[in-house]
């Protein structure tokens, strides 16, 4: 017989494995300077990484318990 937790383990096994891809190809992303050469960067790019930055911060506030998150 399964355990009642089951279903909900395969949702999080699978949520998990879906947010490591996707941090496998910011890592990638940024190790590649999001795709900018130095001499193509201007302050619409600096805008773009202030808006990713500000989301992954969001994101690290509330997994840490941080921020406006914080107890």
């Amino acid at each position: 017989m399964p355990k009642i937790n089951d279903a909900a383990l395969d949702a999080f096994i699978a949520a998990k494995a879906e947010i490591d891809v996707m941090l496998a190809r910011l890592v990638a992303h940024s190790a590649d300077h999001f795709g900018y050469s130095p001499e193509e960067v201007n302050w619409g790019h600096v805008g773009t990484l202030d808006h990713y930055r500000a989301r992954l911060r969001e994101i690290t506030d509330l997994a840490f318990r941080e921020g406006e998150h914080a107890k």
